[in-house]
């Protein structure tokens, strides 16, 4: 199957998005677990692992169609640490971002099921968390992770990781031919150069194929 663009150069060996067909098959394996939404969320808006876990109902407008990413969740300092809550990386960071509209619908039905869910529990620690545990309370970043390995196991995909759902984010936004500055936007770079150092092979595969576009217009043979 082939990936949405060329396999990167060794200076971003670490750049490992999913293939279009593993994208859609995370999708529908998620709409079987649980926290579906939250592997939406990562793979169409790229929010970083603290923002996802950090989110809260306020940050979500569904009647607007927009998410706001003001906080994140931090990883403890040790062992056993509690888990806290933080500002974003950058100023650049704090952004608002549209939701596509299958995102809003499928953050609507998360909500209900929380709801419901919530009723039940005997306590519910946290009931502004987007995402949460059965008992309401933040996840800790390593459960995340194992989380994710078992969503792509059900998938039956490779086992990425899930920084790999941000590069997904953008690689696709990239393929659809947006700017790199709306990517930057996206994802919350502090500076357009770092999007370029780290996207700009992807970037230079669609001139590429644009120059390409223009030959076949101009100068390709009639039929």
């Amino acid at each position: 199957m082939a990936l949405l663009v060329e396999p990167p150069a060794s200076a971003h060996s670490e750049i490992t998005p999913l293939t279009v067909e593993d994208a859609r098959a995370l999708l529908a394996a998620a709409g079987g677990v649980r926290l579906g939404a939250r592997w939406v969320v990562g793979l169409s808006l790229g929010l970083r692992q603290g923002e996802a876990l950090g989110l809260r109902w306020e940050d979500v407008d569904l009647t607007a169609g927009v998410i706001c990413v003001r906080r994140q969740l931090l990883r403890p300092d040790k062992k056993g640490a509690p888990l806290t809550f933080g500002p974003v990386k950058s100023a650049r960071s704090r952004r608002t971002l549209a939701l596509p509209g299958r995102l809003a619908e499928l953050l609507a039905e998360h909500r209900d099921k929380q709801a419901v869910e919530r009723e039940a529990a005997m306590t519910w620690a946290d009931d502004r968390l987007v995402f949460a545990t059965a008992k309401g309370t933040p996840i800790d970043h390593r459960n995340d992770a194992r989380e994710f390995k078992a969503l792509c196991e059900r998938a039956g995909i490779p086992p990425y990781r899930v920084h790999d759902l941000r590069h997904t984010a953008a690689t696709l936004l990239i393929a659809q031919g947006q700017h790199a500055r709306v990517v930057m936007e996206v994802l919350g770079h502090s500076q357009i150069a770092m999007t370029m150092n780290v996207y700009g092979h992807v970037m230079d595969s669609q001139l590429r194929d644009a120059a390409d576009a223009v030959d076949e217009a101009l100068w390709g043979e009639d039929e």
